[in-house]
């Protein structure tokens, strides 16, 4: 199995930076795991509605370039499908099962992900209606990935 995450930004609180590489270490006994960063791109607030569909547009383009060819493309939007971590893990393993092997999710930065760019996802996928930073994000992402690969191989990491 190969997970490919794309984020906007770069992390910048390192014990977000030390949780992150925790569970990546953690998911490489199970998949091959690869982390790529997209610029951000910088605005100033108050931003516009144009202005922020701009920003969008832009990191989309680099968003794009990104990702793996024949992956299956999974936004974290909020609103996304909600799922339990079981739910999450059988989701990941009936992928394993049917073939596609490469997982692709995708983390907007603070403006989020462009309309377009949801709209060329597969799934989309929501951890919920709070609103989280996207360095957290990233965090959260990799902790529910580890869990899943736990669940799957029935360990005993989720209780």
């Amino acid at each position: 199995m190969q997970l490919t995450v794309i984020a906007v930004g770069k992390i910048k609180q390192r014990f977000v930076a030390d949780g992150i590489a925790e569970f990546t270490k953690r998911i490489r006994r199970y998949a091959n795991l690869e982390v790529r960063e997209a610029k951000e791109q910088p605005y100033k607030e108050p931003i516009g509605l144009a202005k922020q569909e701009q920003v969008l547009a832009v990191e989309q383009g680099r968003i794009l370039k990104l990702i793996p060819p024949g992956s299956f493309v999974v936004a974290l939007d909020i609103c996304g499908v909600e799922l339990s971590s079981v739910e999450f893990s059988e989701r990941i393993e009936g992928l394993m099962l049917s073939g596609r092997s490469h997982i692709t999710f995708l983390i907007g930065g603070s403006l989020g992900l462009a309309r377009g760019l949801l709209e060329k996802c597969e799934a989309r996928l929501s951890f919920g209606p709070m609103t989280f930073p996207h360095e957290l994000m990233r965090l959260v992402l990799l902790e529910q990935l580890y869990r899943s690969f736990t669940i799957i191989r029935g360990e005993p990491y989720h209780k």
